[in-house]
């Protein structure tokens, strides 16, 4: 797998992939702006997902579980500048702007299609990843502020999501669980995204589900990817890494244990046409 990513300050990024595929689950810390050059991107988030391509940028708020499947297209490798928006700099950002939106706070992703002025400002970037010398902080501040002031101008909306620097509140866990079940990651952040410590975590889940963790998760993902063959008439190559599986093999393995047939020959089974 050939992923590189070249950093000119900690906060501003280019990314170049050139495998097949690539498949992540991200908790971001910071929200992420990221400006698409080339490659295709599937986003997946607790019921909801996006797909995009050479020309889009979008806005991934910090503090949302995220599978992101990267994947070349058209000859071209995968090829992201991304910036950091971090709670440092957007308190500094905000702290100096009385009309800031007091609007809910939307979990989504924030979608501007090839917009002249962002793609401006992440493109003055490209030159920068070439410099044999230390960029300059003060033009990477100069750059996220202008991009911070572009997606203001843009959509006041994202006021409700930058401006924002609360963490995550105890949550209904039985809703949380059944929206995020195929998101493959420590019990650790589950609890951290439900607003409990691990212990609490594991107690609370014990009392809802009457299982562990582990294999609830592995039954959800197993049901979920079935159904998704089964009713949607959906390849097994094209649904195990959206079920929360790392690794084709594993999946048909744990299929067949929990099914009795690989998810192949179940495929099979499905009329032609059926969608």
């Amino acid at each position: 797998m050939e992923f590189k990513t070249t950093y000119i300050t900690p906060d501003i990024k280019l990314s170049v992939f050139e495998d097949d595929r690539f498949k992540t689950e991200i908790l971001f810390e910071h929200h992420m702006l990221i400006w698409f050059i080339s490659g295709e991107t599937k986003i997946i988030q607790a019921g909801q997902s996006w797909t995009f391509g050479a020309g889009d940028i979008f806005l991934i708020p910090r503090n949302q579980v995220t599978t992101i499947i990267n994947t070349p297209k058209s000859g071209l490798p995968h090829k992201t500048v991304a910036m950091h928006l971090t709670t440092e700099r957007l308190r500094k950002f905000y702290g100096g702007i009385s009309d800031v939106s007091a609007g809910p706070h939307v979990s989504k992703v924030y979608h501007f299609k090839d917009h002249p002025l962002l793609r401006s400002c992440l493109a003055s970037l490209i030159p920068y990843f070439d410099l044999d010398q230390k960029f300059p902080e003060e033009i990477a501040t100069l750059k996220i502020t202008e991009a911070l002031t572009i997606l203001r101008t843009t959509d006041k909306a994202v006021d409700s999501v930058l401006a924002n620097f609360d963490s995550p509140g105890k949550v209904d866990l039985e809703r949380f669980m059944e929206t995020h079940f195929m998101f493959n990651l420590p019990l650790e952040k589950f609890g951290f995204l439900t607003g409990r410590s691990l212990s609490t975590f594991n107690r609370d889940f014990r009392k809802i589900f009457q299982s562990t963790p582990q294999k609830w998760l592995t039954r959800k993902r197993l049901e979920f990817a079935h159904y998704q063959i089964t009713e949607h008439a959906r390849r097994p190559v094209d649904v195990y890494l959206e079920s929360g599986f790392e690794d084709l093999s594993h999946f048909s393995f744990a299929f067949k244990k929990h099914f009795g047939m690989i998810p192949t020959a179940v495929a099979r089974t499905i009329p032609r046409g059926k969608t």
